[in-house]
């Protein structure tokens, strides 16, 4: 069996033009496999800590930090390793941390290293990625998937923290829930995504685009934003409710301040109660299957409403709430927090401590949605990772940009790779 030979880590740009990490493994019969590594702006307080320099290059934004403890510290620990034991070089990562949130070396640093071992394994076997992430799932909790295509959700017009306007609501997205395959959705979405321009263009609203690709105009409420994406789902000949939902990123950690929740764009401060009662209208007038982080990631007894109160009709999706972190999410669960999890493998560090999130959520039948993060990389491991684990659900932006797009094209090609692959309902 073939051993690690060298791993090599250097700093390059995201998709917001700051620093992250990239690294490249190479085991010692030439096999090579390299990724880079995601960046939040909308970040939970109890994400693994994202090693940053603090000094004056990239005004403080720089990585070379992490960068060095991936070839000073990192590297020399892991060489002559077997790439195929990702638990326990997963384990050998954390010990080597000794933080519980990643602090010492990084949890860019990390991460960067977990996963292009896992990309340089699958090739060492000569598998896809995707099925290789499914192997290890098995080997790490025992457990079997059905690998399938996940039904996309596509933030077309943003606020909050990802647009600069006076929209509160973070995302809004649609899902092409009546696609019958991955090429029909996203076939669908971009019809849907440039109708929204257009009829943004007629009425002389901004067309400019957030992080994650979405348009960023400055309307008069939240509830705006969703009747311009019907109207352009309208006028793409597609119904909404049946061939395609909505769902909504209210990243309401953002705008609770002092036990309220204060949106700003409507001149309205809300207790949680209210703005329970607020997105139970939302759901109840239109036709919104998913709302993620729609109290703040503290508002417990919030939380608790929300569920309760539609957590029957509408899935609940916990990102700052439970940040990927297993004991975290075993918390939420035993309080009846919620109804899915996001997964985004940087707010936790390595791949083994992903797949087990995941699996505690399959074992207590929470839905898992695998997610990309505002500042991104053309890098497609996410693609790979939901088709693998049968996830069923990927969340990576507009059909735009080409830190977005590159993660769709991946999964066509898996698709087309994979034609006894169905897209998941």
């Amino acid at each position: 069996m073939s051993k690690i030979k060298s791993i090599q880590a250097i700093q390059v740009l995201d998709s917001r033009g700051l620093p992250t990490v990239a690294c490249r493994v190479s085991l010692d019969n030439n096999l090579t496999a390299g990724v880079m590594v995601p960046s939040g702006a909308s970040t939970g307080a109890k994400e693994a800590l994202e090693l940053r320099d603090g000094e004056t290059a990239f005004m403080g934004k720089g990585v070379q930090k992490a960068v060095d403890n991936i070839n000073k510290v990192i590297s020399p620990t892991l060489i002559g390793h077997n790439p195929l034991d990702q638990k326990k070089i997963d384990e050998h990562l954390i010990s080597l941390d000794g933080t519980e949130d990643k602090s010492n070396i990084g949890a860019n640093a990390v991460l960067a290293v977990s996963l292009a071992i896992c990309r340089v394994a699958a090739k060492e076997v000569d598998k896809s990625l995707h099925s290789y992430f499914g192997y290890i799932y098995t080997d790490i909790t025992g457990n079997i998937l059905s690998p399938n295509l996940p039904m996309p959700m596509l933030n077309i017009l943003n606020g909050g923290e990802h647009a600069d306007n006076n929209i509160d609501i973070q995302e809004f997205m649609i899902i092409p829930k009546g696609a019958k395959d991955f090429k029909e959705a996203i076939r669908w979405s971009s019809e849907i995504y440039w109708n929204l321009k257009a009829i943004l263009k007629e009425r002389n609203l901004s067309t400019s685009v957030g992080d994650e690709g979405g348009f960023a105009p400055n309307l008069e409420s939240n509830e705006e934003a969703i009747q311009l994406i019907l109207e352009s789902i309208q006028k793409s000949n597609l119904n909404a409710g049946e061939d395609i939902t909505l769902a909504l990123d209210c990243a309401a950690s953002e705008f609770y301040k002092d036990g309220k929740y204060h949106l700003s764009g409507e001149g309205r401060s809300l207790n949680p109660g209210e703005f329970a009662d607020y997105l139970e209208d939302l759901v109840e007038n239109y036709p919104i299957s998913s709302i993620e982080d729609g109290m703040d990631e503290n508002d417990y007894s919030g939380w608790k409403i929300l569920t309760e109160k539609i957590g029957s009709k509408c899935q609940l999706v916990g990102d700052d709430l439970f940040v990927t972190n297993k004991k975290i999410f075993k918390e939420g669960i035993e309080k009846g927090l919620g109804n899915a999890i996001l997964i985004k493998f940087n707010q936790i560090g390595t791949i083994t401590e992903t797949i087990e999130t995941i699996n505690l959520a399959n074992s207590n039948n929470y839905k898992s949605i695998i997610s990309h993060r505002s500042g991104e990389t053309e890098d497609t491991t996410i693609s790979d990772l939901c088709v693998g684990l049968g996830a069923g659900q990927i969340k990576t932006g507009a059909p735009c940009r080409s830190d977005r797009v590159s993660k769709y094209n991946r999964l066509l090609w898996i698709e087309e790779e994979c034609p006894d692959l169905e897209l998941s309902k």
